[in-house]
């Protein structure tokens, strides 16, 4: 899972190194922080949340398989 958030963040925003991706496993949830740059957080975040919304669309469907809640929380540094 982290590797898949980490592949959508550093395709969205300008600078791909400073994307860094921590998961925390629980008992049946899994938190996933995506820290980017400052100046990168608009493209993460998107018009009104759309990107954003997107990604934990896309992490809640891949999720299924694991039977697991997953939260994606997006940090800036």
């Amino acid at each position: 899972m982290k590797e898949l958030v980490e592949f959508m963040a550093k395709a969205m925003v300008d600078n791909p190194e400073q994307v860094k991706v921590t998961e925390i496993a629980g008992s049946d949830t899994l938190v996933i922080e995506v820290n980017v740059a400052k100046e990168d957080m608009g493209q993460i975040i998107g018009k009104k949340g759309r990107n954003a919304q997107a990604m934990r669309l896309i992490v809640n469907a891949a999720s299924a398989k694991l039977r697991k809640r997953v939260i994606l929380e997006i940090i800036d540094q």
